[in-house]
């Protein structure tokens, strides 16, 4: 199963583009795909359980130890990264739902996708899936200030807590359990080694379905939305460059090794854009706009980590160290 394994998360680009493709066009061939929108949770929330048991969840404790290297994330998403989106909204144009949107995204760091980019790029992964539950708690208590801060109080007062704190049960705490019991089943029975090994293979296809049912979802909303969106793909593009150097600058400033401080830049540079789209969804008149600004994120992101997982493992890199930094 192994091969299976590295060839999916070699090839995971491209198998992430041919679902997004493969959404668009079910959605040109059958009606009332939007619907697959009310059910993006439950997908989310398996994309996640199998995210996490790739990780050891039983040196999880020692991870969450490290605080020099989670003050270090937290420096770099929510006081580092806020500065640059700042700087960022000066060119995003002067629609209310653009910029609520360039927000959305930009300030919620990734919880899924990004530990098996972090891994391929040479991170410590480890480290970064420990801190997700803290990533996730920070931001939600975090967004709304920030909206308060670039935007008015009534454009804030869309995001409610509530949303953050189902987000945060169904696809933070539900995922980690069951991976958890999964894990320690697979500890003591070869059922379970056998059950774990098959699961180990669909983080890839799992965070492929999502990508299929978002576009799926989404394409027949949008209309001339992407009018509005194709304006802030060069503010995405700025992120993706200056973010992971921010992130490996903070790091550097923690004193960091290498490997957590590329999962830092990592980080840094990934968004939560899949497990941030149902909550803009519920923003009154969302619909086409806002879902067209997160999925071009996406779509940039996607691209992005191509350079990442090979620019990233040359931060700090040792001569002891491989082409992935390992």
């Amino acid at each position: 199963m192994r091969p299976l394994k590295d060839w999916l998360e070699g090839r995971q680009i491209a198998v992430y583009f041919a679902a997004v493709a493969a959404g668009v066009v079910l959605a040109f061939l059958v009606t009332g795909t939007e619907g697959l929108l009310h059910v993006l949770d439950p997908a989310l929330g398996f994309m996640l359980f199998v995210t996490f048991l790739q990780v050891p969840l039983a040196q999880l404790g020692q991870a969450l130890k490290r605080y020099r290297f989670l003050a270090a994330l937290m420096t770099a998403n929510f006081v580092a990264i806020p500065c640059l989106v700042g700087l960022l909204l000066l060119a995003v144009p002067d629609d209310p739902l653009v910029v609520l949107g360039v927000l959305l995204v930009l300030l919620t760091p990734c919880i899924d996708y990004v530990v098996t980019f972090s891994r391929l790029g040479g991170a410590d992964a480890r480290l970064l899936l420990a801190a997700t539950p803290a990533l996730l708690i920070a931001q939600m208590a975090l967004l709304p200030l920030y909206l308060g801060i670039f935007l008015d109080q009534e454009a804030a007062a869309l995001v409610r807590p509530g949303p953050f704190l189902q987000a945060f049960l169904y696809l933070i705490v539900i995922p980690l359990v069951l991976a958890g019991l999964v894990q320690a089943w697979a500890a003591r029975s070869g059922a379970g080694r056998r059950v774990n090994a098959a699961l180990d293979l669909l983080p890839v296809p799992a965070t492929a379905l999502v990508l299929l049912m978002i576009a799926a979802g989404v394409v027949p909303e949008l209309g001339q939305a992407w009018r509005a969106a194709l304006p802030v793909v060069p503010v995405y593009l700025a992120f993706a460059a200056l973010a992971p150097l921010l992130g490996w600058a903070v790091a550097r400033a923690f004193r960091l090794e290498a490997p957590a401080g590329r999962a830092v830049a990592f980080s840094a540079g990934t968004r939560n854009s899949l497990v941030v789209l149902p909550l803009a969804l519920a923003v009154p008149g969302a619909i086409p706009v806002l879902p067209a600004v997160i999925v071009t994120q996406t779509m940039v992101e996607l691209l992005a980590e191509l350079a990442f997982i090979r620019a990233i493992p040359r931060l700090g890199r040792s001569r002891s160290e491989g082409p992935n930094g390992t």
